[in-house]
């Protein structure tokens, strides 16, 4: 059917990133949730929302694949740059208030990087569902969250890109037990000075920082 051609046409990428981004989101609304009062400090952000965003993170991420015409390669990238940027605000935890306006931003800052041709932030915004003032700020604020570190070598390309293949194989065959943790659910997966030589060594390095970011 035309509805099934349609949703085979979104690469595998997408779906892995949102699945990814789905599950750390709601294990930190958990965290969150069983926090008590007293102890409940959340990062101030300007990608914090005061509720949550009816569409899924897999419908968002899909909705901006649908309308913003990115590479493949422009999710990898997007992963890559939000690892930097959670590295560096390591008090800013991924949750369903903050993960939709940190996907459109990441995917924004990867594609004018990665692609030729892109559209512009009115554009981004209107496929965002934010005004175009708040695509601008974010983009800023982003752009700073990673120190303008926009360079991607081969190497680091690779690394994330096993890191992702091993989470497909994870979310293909999971294991029996809830608590278990992916062995890529994390998206600080500790790239030693964010240069390796082989992706292997990103998957191989066991070197797992901040769980509470993404662990199932």
């Amino acid at each position: 059917t035309m509805a099934a051609e349609d949703q085979a046409a979104v690469p595998r990428v997408v779906s892995i990133l949102s699945a990814l981004l789905e599950r750390v989101a709601e294990r930190n609304d958990v965290v969150a949730a069983t926090t008590t009062t007293a102890k409940k400090k959340k990062a101030v952000s300007a990608f914090q929302g005061l509720t949550k965003p009816a569409i899924s993170v897999g419908g968002y991420l899909e909705r901006i694949f649908r309308f913003a015409g990115c590479s493949p390669s422009c999710y990898v990238v997007a992963y890559i740059y939000l690892d930097r940027f959670l590295r560096r605000r390591p008090a800013l935890a991924v949750d369903s208030f903050n993960v939709h306006r940190l996907l459109i931003t990441s995917v924004l800052t990867a594609v004018k990087f990665v692609d030729d041709i892109c559209y512009n932030n009115a554009y981004f915004a209107r496929v965002g569902g934010i005004s175009l003032m708040e695509m601008n700020y974010l983009e800023v604020d982003f752009l700073f969250g990673i120190a303008f570190d926009l360079n991607v070598t081969p190497a680091v390309f690779a690394s994330y890109c096993a890191v992702l293949q091993t989470e497909m194989a994870y979310l293909e065959h999971p294991p029996p037990s809830i608590d278990a943790v992916s062995p890529t659910s994390l998206l600080q997966h500790c790239l030693p000075d964010q240069e390796v030589d082989t992706a292997a060594a990103a998957t191989k390095s066991g070197c797992h920082r901040h769980q509470q970011q993404l662990t199932v």
